[in-house]
């Protein structure tokens, strides 16, 4: 990616992407998933769990479960109150307990005990929606792809870099800014700057190391 001169504003959609890209690089040179997990599956779990929720608190939470059933296999052999009571801390504990029952179950009986590697199939689990299918994708199997989140749809529209009134549009926009290379790292730096520097409350521009440089003329909001 052309490096932009740090003497310059960057003004343009593509000129932001490229300063922006290159900052949270900078910033963050290693990305890990802030979710504690072993595998595909437990992963998928701990996505499921983090709707609504920390990842502290998941964090908390997935080795109480896992200790009890870590594969489909064993999860499924639980009953959905079982589960239920484990997770009740991570909120949505109703509806997460039946999604983590039903797409233990729908993985043994459809897909050989595996969590499937399609966005097809992992949308047609219960629980899962198309940003927890992009983190498993992404994340677990290496496919590109840009999970969008509440921080991450925040900072596209604050840096200007979409004005999507959904995830959904904002994700189609960033993936048109970004080199698909860099897709599966990216998301993650950028919910990493949303939390450190450029919270939604209380967030000062002077002081954001890439608000102070691209909202030199009012281009954040």
């Amino acid at each position: 990616m052309r490096r932009v001169s740090s003497t310059k504003v960057p003004q343009t959609k593509k000129e932001k992407a490229e300063f922006i890209s290159e900052k949270l690089a900078e910033l963050y040179p290693h990305t890990t998933i802030p979710l504690d997990h072993e595998d595909p599956y437990t992963l998928l779990v701990a996505v499921v769990l983090s709707a609504q929720c920390t990842d502290k608190k998941v964090n908390e939470i997935t080795p109480l479960l896992f200790a009890k059933a870590r594969t489909p296999l064993q999860m499924m052999k639980l009953s959905v109150e079982e589960i239920q009571d484990i997770i009740r801390p991570c909120g949505l504990s109703p509806m997460k307990s039946k999604g983590i029952h039903g797409l233990s179950r729908i993985i043994v009986e459809e897909h050989g005990g595996k969590v499937p590697q399609s966005f097809p199939a992992l949308e047609a689990l219960p629980a899962v929606g198309h940003k927890t299918a992009s983190v498993v994708m992404s994340q677990a199997f290496g496919v590109p792809a840009f999970p969008v989140d509440t921080h991450i749809h925040r900072l596209a529209y604050r840096w200007t870099l979409s004005t999507g009134k959904s995830v959904e549009h904002t994700e189609a926009d960033l993936k048109k800014l970004f080199p698909k290379d860099t897709w599966n790292a990216l998301h993650l730096r950028f919910i990493y700057f949303g939390r450190e520097y450029c919270p939604s409350k209380g967030h000062d521009p002077r002081k954001c190391p890439i608000c102070k440089e691209i909202g030199r003329k009012g281009m954040f909001a």
